[in-house]
């Protein structure tokens, strides 16, 4: 707009239509003139995700599978729970991680997101939600958001100060990308941290994530204990289990022994198998009594069950299904 020499609040207009309304064209935006949309358009264009495949599940959740500019797929799914809607979305297309419990690593990693096409997930979805809209944020699909660190802290500001959701709603949740953790406190909004973990010592962690022969344990341990965090607030360690991988009483007790002294509280994940996994899920009896250990130990520790199972939603499962260019 300054470009242009117009006015200040024809940008505020544009923000508005763009984050509020929805448009997918400057020429939807009937509160400018048609001179000045015809202007606008030969400069410029509103992106806009186009949707492949929208799927229901019986559990109330719904999957996105979207198509970007390059037809590179990506997925975001919806999580519905009383009056939240929250809303997982991805970070790059495909994953260099590697972690051996998800489908999304396999697949490999193809390109980071732009800041844009972050966003465009929740305008994707709030323009087939509305009246309704997304309250709650998860970066937890496809892609680990400190490899895309850039683009990913500009969307958090887009979101929160065009869209208009909560810092204290956005989750964004890291492998263990050690030297980002400080940073992302020094450069992001001051949203949720929550570190994918899934295991209490190095040997068992390196198994299933290759990051952690990177940045082992004690460094990780290290950096979460320096992060920021307001006196309400706590960081979230996400532990998926796996049958006689991680789900022992034994990995419990470690698990209480390395997260003592920091505020936090543990999700504990039961695994979600995909085609062409040895993993397996553990047993209800063996997640329960894991979790006894965690709560008598003092750290906070909800079971959650995987939402979605019936649409694939676990993070890659879609796109893996229907992406020709994977």
């Amino acid at each position: 707009m300054q470009e242009q020499a117009l006015p200040r609040y024809r940008a505020q207009q544009l923000i508005h239509w763009i984050y509020q309304r929805y448009v997918t064209s400057i020429d939807d935006i009937t509160e400018f003139s048609k001179d000045l949309r015809k202007k606008l358009s030969e400069k410029a264009y509103i992106s806009n995700l186009g949707l492949v495949r929208h799927l229901h599940s019986s559990d109330g959740s719904a999957k996105f599978l979207f198509s970007l500019e390059d037809s590179r797929t990506i997925e975001s799914v919806l999580i519905p729970d009383e009056n939240r809607l929250t809303l997982c979305i991805s970070s790059q297309v495909g994953c260099a991680m590697g972690c051996r419990f998800c489908m999304t690593g396999a697949g490999g990693f193809i390109r980071n997101l732009k800041a844009y096409e972050i966003v465009d997930q929740i305008i994707a979805v709030n323009r087939i939600l509305q009246p309704r809209k997304v309250t709650n944020l998860v970066l937890m699909g496809m892609g680990e958001p400190f490899t895309n660190f850039d683009e990913v802290v500009e969307a958090l500001w887009r979101i929160v100060l065009f869209i208009g959701i909560s810092k204290r709603k956005i989750t964004v949740s890291t492998a263990g990308v050690v030297p980002k953790i400080s940073l992302f406190s020094q450069k992001a909004p001051e949203v949720n941290l929550a570190v994918s973990l899934n295991a209490a010592t190095d040997e068992a962690r390196s198994d299933l994530m290759p990051v952690n022969k990177r940045y082992p344990l004690a460094s990780l341990i290290a950096s979460c204990k320096k992060f920021p965090l307001q006196p309400t607030r706590k960081i979230t360690f996400e532990y998926v289990m796996i049958r006689d991988k991680n789900d022992s009483q034994e990995d419990a007790r470690k698990l209480v022994k390395l997260l003592k002294g920091l505020r936090c509280k543990v999700n504990l994940i039961p695994f979600n198998p995909f085609h062409g996994t040895e993993l397996k899920r553990p047993s209800d009896q063996r997640i329960l009594s894991f979790q006894k250990i965690l709560l008598e130990g003092h750290v906070r520790a909800l079971v959650r069950e995987s939402k979605g199972l019936d649409i694939q939603a676990a993070c890659g499962q879609l796109r893996a299904s229907s992406d020709p260019l994977r």
